[in-house]
């Protein structure tokens, strides 16, 4: 489905350069925190500005009554499976996408060692897969024998963590958000880790609401932008589903003007791109389900989003240029420099912020 997502008028020339800055290696969060809620929060103030610093649980302070959070209840799978060549040869596969039953797009590491027609072997269990082809983004198009692979991920798959967290995880769930409920993802929606179950009941007894779309994190959430021209980069597509209960909330805060709120890049990509214009000429929000590309940087006019909440991002990455296009270049550049002089932890275990 076309989306307006892809317009971000406006500027004639984007530079990559523009979303580079220089990040100290001991500030790349290894772990969670044992409690979620109590990493800290950049408060970003877009009319005056300014830069809040508070603990997690203390967002009820920025909410108000009536507002609406819009959660993503998307769940990793273990997605990470090791495989054996007939060489003897290992080779790490992430699984991607399930293209038809059996045949997942997936990368391979190392990619070289890859090659179609090859068979590769896992765990000992009877599952082989078939390399058929590369795939345009680099990875591998494979056919798994038996094509129900669900014994095979829940057994032997690990969490898919990012490669710039060394340390294994004394518990998979701890990269789940606690609201995740539709398996699909190979990364986890990261600005909804920080929730516990506490704070949410909180958040809804002061009077808070919720609501759940899924979008489904894959290669395009975390595949950094390369064209020195940032307009030029392709986004790969995701699935994402806004059914119709939380269409209906969403619309019915649009129409009270209500404050809406994302937690997370992916719910603001998922919900923009669902967005019409009624016979009004207001938007709002489809219940529909699908494939978005959706890629939004600065230039680009948020019709349904009024705030949203996130972590701390990679250089170059579309999280961090989604991010510039809602709150400003310069402001998050100011951001981001504050919290690394003040030794905020980044990334997927990282700190997060929080932009009204």
């Amino acid at each position: 489905m076309p989306s307006e997502c892809l317009l971000g008028e406006g500027f004639d020339k984007m530079k990559l350069s523009e979303f580079d800055y220089c990040l100290p290696r001991e500030l790349i969060a290894q772990e969670p925190l044992a409690s979620r809620d109590e990493c800290r929060l950049l408060v970003l103030n877009r009319k005056d500005k300014s830069f809040k610093e508070v603990i997690f649980k203390d967002i009820v302070k920025f909410l108000n009554k009536g507002d609406l959070l819009l959660l993503n209840n998307t769940r990793v799978l273990p997605a990470r499976l090791i495989a054996k060549r007939k060489t003897g040869g290992q080779l790490e596969v992430l699984l991607l996408k399930q293209k038809q039953r059996g045949i997942w797009e997936v990368l391979v590491k190392p990619g070289k060692k890859a090659l179609p027609g090859e068979s590769i072997f896992f765990a000992g269990d009877g599952f082989r897969a078939e390399i058929l082809e590369r795939t345009p983004a680099g990875g591998r198009l494979i056919r798994f024998y038996p094509k129900d692979i669900k014994r095979l991920i829940n057994q032997y798959g690990k969490m898919p963590l990012p490669p710039y967290i060394k340390k294994e995880l004394n518990q998979a769930d701890y990269y789940q958000t606690i609201y995740a409920k539709k398996q699909g993802a190979v990364a986890a929606p990261t600005a909804g880790l920080h929730f516990t179950k506490g704070l949410l009941d909180k958040l809804i007894s002061f009077g808070v609401k919720i609501a759940y779309i899924t979008l489904h994190c894959g290669l395009a959430t975390f595949r950094p932008v390369k064209t020195q021209d940032i307009r030029e980069h392709k986004m790969e597509a995701e699935f994402y589903k806004i059914d119709s209960r939380a269409a209906r909330i969403i619309n019915q805060a649009r129409a009270q003007k209500r404050r809406i709120i994302a937690v997370g890049t992916t719910v603001v990509r998922a919900v923009e791109t669902a967005t019409f214009k009624n016979r009004q000429g207001y938007y709002q929000v489809k219940p529909q389900q699908g494939q978005t590309h959706c890629y939004i940087y600065p230039g680009y006019k948020f019709k349904i989003i009024d705030a949203f909440l996130t972590n701390f991002h990679l250089p170059h990455s579309t999280n961090l240029i989604l991010a510039c296009a809602f709150a400003g270049t310069g402001f998050i550049r100011e951001a981001y420099q504050y919290a690394i002089n003040r030794k905020f932890r980044f990334y997927s275990f990282g700190d997060a912020m929080l932009v009204v």
